[in-house]
């Protein structure tokens, strides 16, 4: 008797698959993920002893494997994509046969930074933009104003998986982009455009098209209320390198940094500034951050900071006030909430600094998100310095984590950092 259709529940956020809904995934613990899905019966299994078996199954490839001193070693074909900062991060530029993820959150300018180096890549490469958001003409008005203007560039609007694999194995381009994942369907999989299973499927497909035919492929991946990419975890896995776009929408600034690079360090990090003509590569992230400090005001802070391979200098802000409430407010913008409470708690316990009945306020400008340890002492200087109302001097950059015995401990990469300001 065949086999029919059955009913499923999948987590959106690591594809844990279930007969029955939970409200609470028990493998990654999220909440509210699991969402419907249609399960296609699946072929039987052949047994161990015909895998065991002396018949090799269809389709093996005697010549699959190689000895390692036999692999062709020549170093990887790479694409300059015209951007320093994009080449910096992808560790020299664009390999050939790589599957690129770029992610972000909506509006950042993750297809303006992609449409952009369509115009110097267009110069001697062939490259084909799949929109599966925009219509043909649509993607045209964005390029105009880019001032994209490469005959080298093919467009599609198509959304079918198996249509985009034969349009570039008709094409024949060199670099692939496809924005974005979300809205690609394979017909095969009952699930609609987006879910864990079309999602999962589709970059597979685009992954074996990418090793076989040598063709770079970008693409372009929405994110969920926290930040992540939309889809299964295991989606980051599959690519070759995955790209985050940071910052706030609604600033100017954005950073582009690299969490996983099968070809490069992940230590990098881009900043560009989004204009009218799109987006400027920033040479200099220090000036930009720095620029427009108040001088002479009381709560700010220079601070030294890793972003990357190297220092950047960034403004702390702190603002302490008396508070109208009976629970004094903490709040924290571009920094660990749950940290800056613990440097309260070590101010007044150890250095003697009461903030009880204070309300705090703490801002990294520039759109950043400081996460390391060093950033402790700028902070909790600048809530001194707002407590105090005492202005810090404006030649004074700090770097250093603070111990919980009140102790000011050392960091890495402090010759860096030294380095960078003259020490």
């Amino acid at each position: 008797m065949a086999k029919t259709a059955k009913m499923v529940y999948v987590c959106s956020n690591c594809g844990y698959e279930s007969p029955k809904w939970y409200g609470r995934c028990p493998e990654c613990g999220e909440w509210n993920t699991f969402l419907e899905e249609i399960k296609q019966p699946t072929a039987k299994a052949p047994s161990v002893s015909a895998a065991l078996g002396s018949v090799p199954p269809a389709g093996y490839n005697p010549d699959a494997v190689t000895r390692l001193k036999d692999v062709d070693s020549n170093e990887e074909v790479r694409y300059y994509t015209g951007i320093s900062e994009l080449d910096r991060v992808l560790g020299g530029g664009i390999v050939r046969g790589s599957l690129v993820l770029l992610g972000g959150d909506p509006g950042i300018g993750k297809s303006t930074l992609l449409l952009q180096i369509c115009e110097y890549l267009g110069e001697k490469k062939k490259i084909l933009y799949v929109s599966g958001e925009e219509s043909r003409s649509q993607v045209k008005l964005r390029a105009r104003r880019l001032g994209v203007e490469t005959d080298n560039l093919l467009l599609a609007s198509i959304t079918d998986i198996e249509n985009v694999v034969h349009t570039i194995i008709q094409t024949k381009p060199d670099i692939v982009m496809v924005d974005s994942i979300q809205t690609m369907n394979f017909a095969s999989v009952n699930s609609s455009s987006g879910s864990v299973s079309q999602v999962r499927e589709c970059t597979q497909i685009l992954a074996r098209v990418a090793k076989n035919e040598e063709v770079a492929i970008f693409l372009v991946g929405h994110v969920n209320k926290d930040g992540a990419i939309a889809g299964p975890k295991v989606l980051e896995h599959i690519v070759d390198a995955v790209l985050y776009f940071e910052g706030e929408r609604h600033l100017s600034y954005r950073i582009l940094r690299a969490v996983k690079n099968r070809y490069g360090s992940t230590n990098e990090i881009g900043v560009f500034e989004m204009t009218g003509e799109g987006l400027r590569q920033v040479e200099n992230p220090s000036m930009m951050l720095l620029s427009g400090r108040p001088s002479n005001v009381s709560g700010t802070c220079v601070a030294c900071v890793m972003e990357g391979s190297g220092p950047i200098m960034a403004e702390v802000q702190a603002l302490v006030s008396k508070t109208s409430f009976g629970t004094p407010r903490r709040m924290s913008t571009g920094f660990d909430f749950n940290r800056t409470a613990l440097l309260i708690a070590v101010l007044e316990k150890r250095a003697g600094y009461f903030f009880g009945n204070l309300d705090t306020y703490i801002n990294i400008v520039g759109g950043l998100r400081l996460d390391e340890p060093a950033v402790d002492l700028p902070i909790s200087l600048a809530l001194i310095s707002s407590l105090l109302d005492k202005p810090i001097d404006d030649g004074v950059i700090a770097f250093g984590e603070i111990g919980l015995a009140g102790e000011i401990r050392a960091i890495v990469n402090a010759s860096k950092r030294g380095a960078k300001i003259g020490l």
